[in-house]
């Protein structure tokens, strides 16, 4: 009998090591995780302004955005890169186009600006678009009807090597950059 309880934990704890993996591992993909543990609602984040200095030279290809348990997603897919990811991420009171100054407005409590370190053009040849944004615009294919946490997205410009994207949320809540593969992911908790 003490050996059934034995394996039983041990097969339980496996399952929740597993479980506590499923959000990052889903990233690449972008399907919703269903089953998480419940250190994937960390109360480490926070709100303050992350951000990394690396650069590539790979251009966006695509931005998606997935629900899960506890936070919505955005992820911004630099396919095939190998380096890492930069990024700016912040909460600011009025989202600006970088280069214009111009003001787009986002719905929302509040808004997250979000600069990755890369173009959604080809570099060796600018007028040729990898990433269908355009400034002031929803993200194309994005919808973000029926989310917990995400309200609105507009494009705001790629310039000099950076692309810029406006996230309006309910209100300002703790979130987290974190990267998968070739993917920058951008996750806001659905509570404090």
């Amino acid at each position: 009998m003490r050996k059934i309880g034995t394996t039983a934990a041990v097969l339980v704890t496996a399952g929740a090591c597993l479980a506590g993996t499923a959000g990052i591992a889903g990233a690449a993909t972008g399907p919703a995780d269903r089953v998480v543990s419940a250190t994937a609602c960390s109360a480490s984040w926070n709100s303050n302004t992350k951000s990394a200095e690396d650069t590539t030279t790979k251009s966006l290809r695509n931005v998606t955005t997935g629900k899960h348990t506890c936070y919505d997603r955005m992820v911004f897919d630099v396919k095939g890169t190998t380096s890492k990811i930069g990024y700016h991420v912040g909460y600011v009171t009025k989202f600006r186009q970088n280069g214009t100054g111009d003001e787009i407005r986002v719905k929302g409590g509040a808004i997250l600006e979000i600069v990755v370190n890369s173009p959604s053009y080809n570099p060796s040849n600018p007028a040729q678009k990898t990433y269908a944004g355009e400034p002031g615009k929803s993200l194309p294919g994005v919808d973000v009807t029926g989310y917990k946490t995400f309200r609105d997205t507009k494009f705001g410009t790629s310039f000099e090597g950076q692309t810029q994207v406006g996230l309006g949320l309910r209100a300002k809540l703790p979130f987290r950059v974190q990267q998968s593969g070739d993917k920058l992911i951008v996750d806001v908790a659905h509570a404090q």
